[in-house]
């Protein structure tokens, strides 16, 4: 039987973005930490601490359950990392503690948005044929690109209005009550389909489908992983800062705004780069989109009004959304879907050494400094090494 896409596949795939949209609530931190800083009066560091706490728990999370996913199935993970998500927002409105928020936002939501994350993309690729896989990644974590231009906006006119504490409170209950109905949909396809769609070494007509003794062995597995994890720092950092940087390198107060560009390039970038990926070699792709990326971090401080900042932010969007889609289905390439959950979760252990790099080094910058211009040259020097490893070698 051949695994051909169907309504059930496009409604799963569908849900799969969705849910990743609701709970990509992490994605709106420059935000939220802003507001910190400001109305609760912490510190850089202080305010990074629960987004840096999230991006490391985020990546153990789909690590261990990637393979629960693999072998039990993607809906009751997907309905427990959406109770994650909403408690630990709503619990995040009840304390003004940088210890307890790095607990309930930093640990809660961070297990949380794993857990989904790991669930829908590991699940979306088993419904589609092997030639629609960048599209397919593409689409599923759209929905968490898309989510800040939702996110951002309200969260500012929250904060605003009703101050920090009701606004995660608010946010918990919305990712409850639509989190929740759309993982119930999320659900591996017929067995005898998984099983058709196996893929095959036409060559040789063996099983490409690799577990992770296989891959922690595999030097090209680890070529991903330090590209990956090099590459995701700089749009982390941006991701996790820019509304303290429009404030502090040109002034502007409504910082949202770029939050709501960065969100819609993401989104862009994830599509595009899953679509453009299924049509040329994905490691050349790659290439470019970390030279487009390192060119951009170096120009950054540059960028000294609205319109060249909103250029930088939505080059930073493109390159980190593309890379978000593009190296999943190289790893689906190289390794295979069936447990391609466990692989999953491993290979984006790279990203919560993104996340730590990243933020906490622009943190660490302005705080001692008072600038994120050294921290913008730090990120272009980390892609340049990504760039170096793209022309080492690619999977044969």
């Amino acid at each position: 039987m051949e695994r051909v896409a169907n309504k059930k596949s496009y409604m799963v795939l569908l849900a799969a973005a969705g849910i990743n949209f609701i709970s990509a609530i992490l994605y709106v931190w420059s935000v939220i930490s802003k507001a910190l800083i400001n109305q609760l009066g912490w510190t850089g560091k202080e305010a990074s601490l629960p987004y840096t706490t999230l991006t490391i728990t985020f990546v153990i999370a789909m690590v261990i359950f990637g393979k629960i996913v693999d072998s039990k199935g993607p809906t009751i993970p997907a309905l427990g990392g959406s109770i994650l998500v909403g408690v630990g927002v709503f619990l995040s409105g009840l304390t003004e503690s940088p210890a307890i928020m790095t607990i309930t936002m930093g640990v809660l939501v961070g297990a949380g948005s794993g857990i989904i994350n790991v669930a829908t993309a590991a699940t979306g690729v088993k419904w589609f044929p092997p030639e629609k896989k960048g599209m397919v990644t593409g689409i599923v974590v759209a929905g968490v690109g898309l989510s800040s231009a939702f996110y951002s906006p309200l969260a500012n006119y929250l904060i605003g209005s009703v101050g920090m504490g009701k606004t995660f409170t608010y946010l918990g209950v919305f990712v409850l009550l639509t989190g929740i109905p759309l993982s119930l949909i999320i659900k591996n396809p017929p067995q005898e389909l998984m099983e058709a769609g196996g893929e095959v070494n036409k060559d040789k007509n063996i099983s490409i489908d690799y577990d992770w003794k296989y891959i922690i062995k595999d030097k090209y597995f680890y070529k991903l992983w330090v590209m990956l994890g090099l590459s995701s720092s700089a749009g982390l950092m941006i991701i996790g800062h820019i509304s303290n940087i429009a404030k502090l390198q040109i002034n502007w107060e409504a910082g949202f705004v770029l939050v709501i560009i960065l969100s819609i390039f993401n989104s862009l970038g994830r599509v595009l780069g899953g679509l453009i990926s299924d049509k040329v070699e994905r490691l050349t792709l790659v290439r470019i989109i970390f030279i487009l990326q390192m060119i951009n971090m170096f120009s950054f401080s540059m960028y000294s009004n609205v319109i060249l900042l909103s250029l930088g932010v939505a080059i930073a969007g493109l390159c980190y959304g593309g890379g978000f889609s593009i190296f999943p289905a190289m790893a689906s390439d190289a390794y295979g879907s069936k447990n391609f959950g466990m692989i999953y979760g491993i290979l984006f252990t790279a990203w919560g050494l993104g996340g730590v790099i990243g933020p906490m080094t622009a943190a660490t910058i302005l705080d001692s400094r008072g600038t994120y211009n050294y921290a913008y040259m730090v990120a272009g020097i980390l892609l340049i090494i990504a760039i170096g490893i793209t022309f080492t070698g690619k999977k044969k």
